[in-house]
């Protein structure tokens, strides 16, 4: 027996302080965990959490040091930027407590989540799904995974992000509206998480366009950095 076709790659992560690599099952995000976000984006300010996927294959994993680059989508004249603290799972859980959370915690990165704010605008009007929106090549850019021995739990710290060195998002992840063992126990209800599992927890205030040219770094005090460079939409891919 063999494949039809060559079985695509393992999507992986780097690991700070290790060559070893971080193997990506599934990509979760919360929406709208922040309040001044959920304000922003004209929704009041504790919803119990939803979620929506994007696939394994739409992380963009960046070395330490060095700077990701991504072409422009296509399709969309809004491309906007969330940064999140995003979670590595390194245990099974299925509808578990958040009091038993934290123990399926491998470690945690810097993620943004890439979104087509046009495409999903036209979706929600439409009642359709978001993936369009959301859940294209290259969405889910992401740093190199902290393990937990290293980082500690993470439950407080600035997140912040900026373009061009302009600071347009900042907060503390203990403001998020439903914490990391929180979102881990809500969604364990719903999935069963695996090893391998990431979950980007949500973004603070401060969303906005990204355009061709731009240079985008973020942060987690703790965790790490990210950089990023925004290419005209037919640099490579």
């Amino acid at each position: 027996m063999a494949y039809v076709f060559a079985a695509p790659g393992q999507p992986v992560v780097p690991v700070v302080g290790s060559t070893d690599l971080y193997p990506v099952h599934r990509v979760y995000c919360v929406g709208r965990n922040y309040a001044e976000h959920a304000r922003e984006m004209g929704h009041s300010e504790r919803e119990a959490p939803f979620f929506f996927a994007k696939p394994a294959d739409a992380v963009l994993a960046v070395a330490e040091g060095t700077v990701g680059r991504l072409a422009y989508p296509d399709r969309t004249a809004a491309l906007h930027h969330e940064v999140e603290l995003v979670v590595a799972l390194g245990g099974a859980a299925r509808d578990i407590g958040a009091a038993q959370s934290a123990a399926t915690i491998w470690g945690y990165a810097v993620g943004v989540d890439l979104t087509r704010r046009d495409r999903q605008a036209e979706m929600k009007k439409q009642g359709r799904p978001w993936e369009i929106g959301k859940s294209f090549d290259r969405s889910a850019p992401l740093s190199p995974i902290r393990p937990l021995r290293l980082s500690g739990l993470v439950e407080r710290g600035r997140i912040w992000l900026d373009v061009n060195g302009v600071r347009r998002q900042e907060d503390d992840v203990g403001a998020m509206i439903w914490s990391v063992n929180e979102i881990i126990a809500h969604l364990s209800g719903y999935f069963d998480l695996v090893p391998g599992d990431l979950i980007y927890t949500g973004t603070p205030a401060g969303v906005g366009a990204l355009e061709a040219g731009d240079r985008l770094r973020c942060g987690v005090d703790g965790v790490g950095t990210l950089a990023l460079e925004i290419g005209p939409a037919d640099a490579p891919r």
